[in-house]
């Protein structure tokens, strides 16, 4: 029996609301939905800053932390979906907030000449100041 007394606000599609392990997998975070569920069992996901079960629903402007594998995902819910849509309409169900990654300076690395053996004392003494000088 519906309750006359509750308002519901219905999005586009029909949804206002859904699962959040089936939201990362409908928008292609995650690459299945066991993987979403796992990570949200494991504590890799928040939702508004709080730890967030498979259960844990989202809505619009909600804000997502996602770690999966290896790389952490900060996104907002733009729309909220429950079907895997392909990547062009899944892009922009969400706004991309992860930072992005610290880039690393390249270290240069001493080369020898190839056949000129090895490093005598002196050019060992050398490379040495050398490295100290770098770290």
């Amino acid at each position: 029996m519906i309750n006359p007394n509750v308002t519901i606000e219905v999005m586009m599609d029909g949804v206002e609301s859904t699962r959040v392990d089936r939201w990362l997998w409908a928008v292609r975070l995650a690459k299945t939905r066991p993987d979403a569920a796992e990570a949200c069992r494991g504590g890799h996901v928040r939702v508004n800053d709080r730890t967030a079960k498979p259960s844990t629903t989202v809505v619009p402007g909600d804000t997502v932390r996602a770690r999966l594998g290896d790389t952490t995902r900060i996104v907002e819910v733009v729309q909220v979906i429950q079907k895997r849509v392909g990547a062009p309409v899944a892009v922009t169900c969400y706004l991309d907030r992860t930072p992005p990654p610290p880039s690393v300076p390249a270290i240069p690395i001493a080369m020898r000449d190839r056949g000129t053996g090895r490093p005598t004392k002196r050019d060992r003494r050398v490379l040495d100041r050398w490295r100290a000088g770098q770290g």
